[in-house]
């Protein structure tokens, strides 16, 4: 067996925790972490989604998605309404108060993406980028 250096899942598990730290001190000032910033981004940009199309768009498993969820419904960012076609799946949309929040988080996320490129390198930052979003077909 290799020693753990040679683990590129652990290698990316670490990075990603390194750099979402980065993110969430960054968010905490408006009372956001980065997944429910994330979130937030995706429910303005796509519109109503059920939970399973949220988790299948963030490559996310449902329980960890709720659990995001849950303090964005409580804090009345997020409304979860079940269609009457089908009761079982709730609809996620971003209300009003979602969208300020998400305004006000905005300037917080670009002085961690800036942190983060000052560190890491714009250009380094930007290739880590395309090849992580290929991995996952994000492109």
């Amino acid at each position: 067996m290799e020693e753990p250096f040679g683990d590129d899942c652990f290698a990316i598990r670490q990075a990603a925790r390194y750099v979402s730290q980065i993110y969430d001190r960054h968010l905490a000032s408006v009372g956001l972490t980065i997944t429910q910033f994330s979130v937030l981004c995706r429910l303005r940009r796509t519109g109503p989604m059920t939970m399973k199309q949220l988790a299948d768009a963030m490559r996310m498993q449902r329980t960890t998605l709720v659990r995001t969820i849950q303090p964005l419904r409580r804090n009345g960012l997020v409304l979860s309404e079940a269609p009457l076609a089908d009761a079982r799946a709730l609809s996620l949309t971003l209300t009003a108060e979602g969208q300020t929040r998400l305004e006000a988080g905005r300037k917080h996320w670009y002085a961690a993406q800036a942190e983060f490129e000052h560190s890491f390198g714009a250009q380094r930052a930007h290739a880590l980028r395309g090849e992580l979003f290929a991995m996952t077909n994000h492109l």
